[in-house]
């Protein structure tokens, strides 16, 4: 076990949002913004920013690093781009009406298909498949929810398809 190996979960914390550059074996030496460090293996996220381009991720597992020396401290721009690292693409904000509209339609969509579909919940923003799959709002696959496995996949890629 190496020196960061046996680093605290602490000790790891004071690394991220900073640059820095990563030592590893065979000489090799990585740079970047630390997302987190994984807890379990010692693994370190580094995000890039390249110019024009989206940001990326490299893993440097922890029983390869030798050395991580801290090059800059991240500022609260930095914190917000490493954050919308991990935010889902399509994080969203829609209108009340917006919603009432796509659930509306996603609803229409169904019962023309003959799939049983009703509203329950909190002004009836959440719809019920067959009353064993509950779609809540902004009303896409990923909202989807079940028990049943089966369903589950069958309505969501129905979703990607009506999407």
């Amino acid at each position: 076990m190496n020196d960061w190996q046996r680093k605290s979960p602490l000790d790891w914390e004071t690394y991220v949002n900073k640059l820095v550059k990563v030592f590893a074996v065979k000489k090799h030496e990585y740079e970047g913004w630390v997302l987190t460090v994984d807890p379990v293996s010692a693994t370190i996220v580094l995000a890039t920013f390249p110019e024009n381009q989206e940001g990326s991720l490299s893993f440097i597992m922890g029983h390869a690093v030798q050395k991580v020396e801290v090059l800059r401290e991240g500022d609260g721009d930095t914190e917000r781009r490493l954050a919308a690292i991990l935010a889902p693409r399509e994080s969203r904000a829609y209108s009340p009406q917006e919603l009432r509209e796509r659930r509306d339609a996603l609803k229409a969509w169904l019962e023309a298909n003959h799939i049983p579909v009703g509203e329950q919940g909190e002004l009836g923003r959440t719809l019920s498949v067959a009353g064993v799959l509950s779609i809540e709002p902004p009303y896409g696959p990923e909202q989807c929810s079940s028990a049943n496995e089966i369903i589950l996949a069958r309505v969501q890629g129905l979703l990607q398809r009506f999407l």
